[in-house]
C-alpha cells in the first residue's frame, strides 16, 4: 500500500472533534465535582441555619461572586493549559484579578474599622476550620478535573496542575460559602484565598505525576 493509500484509508475511519471538547470536558468534571460538595454540605455538614436572611445581604452574595470569577477564571485557564504549547498569560491576569480585588477590598475594610474590631473581622469564629474545609470540598472537584484531564494533553504539567487545583479550590469554596457565616472581606481575603490556594498548590505538586500522557 502506498503512503497515500495510507492516509486516505486512516482518515476515512476518523470523525471530527468537537471544537469545544475541552471546554466541555472540563466544566462536566467541575460540575460533577461542584454537585457532590453540595450535596456534602446539604447532607453531611449542613446549611447555615439562617440562610434565608443571609441571602437578603450582599455580604452573602459577595463570596459566590469571588469564588465564582476564580473558579471561571481558572476553568479557562485549565482549558487552555489542556492543549499543547499555549499561551497562557492573559488568563493568569485573569485568575489573578479577583484575588486581587478582594485583598484590595480587606484592605480598606480593616483600615475603616476601629482598631479594637479589627482582629474579629480578620480571624471570625471560624478561621481554624474554614481553609480545612475548603480543601476537602474542594476533593470531588479534584477528581473531576483529573478525569477531564485524561483525555487531554498537557505539556505545562505543574501549571496545569495549578490551574486545576485552583479552579477546583473555588468550587469548594463555593460550597463552603453556603457553611460560612462570617461576611467581612478580611476573612474571606485571607482565609478562602489561603484554602484556595492550598489546593492549587496540591495541583502542582501532583501535576507532574498524575498529568503526564
Amino acid at each position: 500500500m502506498r503512503t497515500d493509500e495510507l492516509i486516505e484509508a486512516l482518515s476515512a475511519k476518523s470523525k471530527p472533534v468537537n471544537r469545544f471538547e475541552v471546554e466541555l470536558r472540563v466544566a462536566a468534571g467541575l460540575g460533577v465535582g461542584a454537585a457532590v460538595a453540595v450535596a456534602v454540605v446539604v447532607f453531611l455538614i449542613g446549611v447555615r441555619p439562617d440562610i434565608a436572611r443571609a441571602a437578603a445581604t450582599p455580604a452573602f452574595w459577595l463570596k459566590f461572586v469571588f469564588t465564582g470569577a476564580v473558579s471561571m477564571a481558572a476553568m479557562a485557564l485549565s482549558c487552555r493549559l489542556g492543549r499543547p504549547a499555549c499561551k497562557v498569560r492573559v488568563l493568569w491576569w485573569a485568575v489573578a484579578a479577583p484575588l486581587a480585588l478582594v485583598i484590595v477590598g480587606a484592605a480598606a475594610e480593616l483600615a475603616m474599622a476601629p482598631a479594637s474590631h479589627r482582629l474579629g473581622l480578620w480571624l471570625g469564629s471560624s478561621w481554624m476550620v474554614c481553609p480545612a474545609l475548603i480543601f476537602l470540598l474542594s476533593i470531588p472537584a479534584c477528581l473531576g478535573m483529573l478525569w477531564a484531564f485524561r483525555r487531554l494533553a498537557p505539556t505545562q504539567l505543574r501549571l496545569a496542575g495549578f490551574g486545576a487545583g485552583l479552579a477546583a479550590g473555588a468550587i469548594g469554596a463555593s460550597a463552603y460559602a453556603l457553611v460560612c457565616r462570617e461576611s467581612s472581606m478580611a476573612f474571606m481575603a485571607t482565609w478562602y484565598v489561603l484554602g484556595i490556594l492550598a489546593v492549587g498548590a496540591m495541583g502542582a505538586l501532583l501535576g507532574p505525576r498524575v498529568l503526564r500522557w
